[in-house]
């Protein structure tokens, strides 16, 4: 393999939708020239010109499958070198801490990550909310650094895109929230610093609009 060609690598550290992530970014990288490698092996992921970090499940396993693997220093050097998209938990583990096993976590965007609480609360159709919110939901862009991020070129505002999560994310600073959804109040669906970008939801369960954000990562010049 000739890793110094345009190689988009999607890091396994055994925890991440791995197929279907890899699937819609070789989708979206149809006719492109990048080539989508998934990897288990660090000097992969320090070769490639873009990295894609999946997360699924709980997330202290997460966090201790990323250092077992000896993935997590090519990871962080990826995080201050070139562009990474972080998916689901790993969104969540981009940030200080979660509540989810009182976890720490990357580190790399300031902010923590909080449980659901609502208990109680009931949705515009009078049916209570459910946790795992699990199914499709609206995301409002939110202008970062002054416009909304290139990543959501060609994406409609307020286009659907499907979650499932128990715990959400709270950045520090409002200007790393790049997209908001409402599920019983708003919270940040999508986070972003520098060439940094990450998501919540699943875009390679979110049909064409996912499709886009996938596309526009691999054009993306940050």
């Amino acid at each position: 393999m000739n890793t110094q060609a345009k190689t988009v690598a999607v890091v396994d550290y055994g925890m991440g939708n791995l197929r279907s992530v890899a699937q819609a970014v070789q989708a979206a990288a149809e006719g492109t020239g990048w080539t989508v490698v998934v990897t288990q092996r660090p000097e992969v992921v320090r070769a490639a010109q873009r990295v894609v970090l999946p997360g699924q499940g709980a997330m202290p396993d997460c966090m201790h499958e990323l250092r077992a693997s000896g993935l997590q220093p090519a990871v962080l050097e990826a995080a201050a070198s070139k562009p990474l998209f972080g998916i689901c938990v790993g969104m969540q583990m981009l940030l200080e801490h979660s509540a989810e096993g009182d976890t720490p976590g990357l580190g790399l965007i300031r902010g923590v990550v909080r449980r659901f609480d609502l208990s109680g609360q009931t949705q515009p159709d009078g049916s209570r909310y459910k946790v795992p919110q699990m199914g499709w939901n609206q995301v409002r862009q939110m202008a970062h650094g002054g416009a909304v991020h290139p990543l959501w070129a060609a994406v409609p505002d307020d286009s659907y895109f499907y979650f499932v999560h128990s715990l959400y994310a709270i950045p520090q600073s409002a200007a790393h929230c790049a997209g908001q959804a409402d599920y019983g109040g708003w919270f940040a669906a999508a986070i972003a610093r520098d060439n940094i970008f990450a998501t919540q939801f699943h875009p390679e369960k979110s049909a064409e609009h996912g499709l886009t954000l996938y596309r526009n990562f691999l054009h993306w010049n940050p």
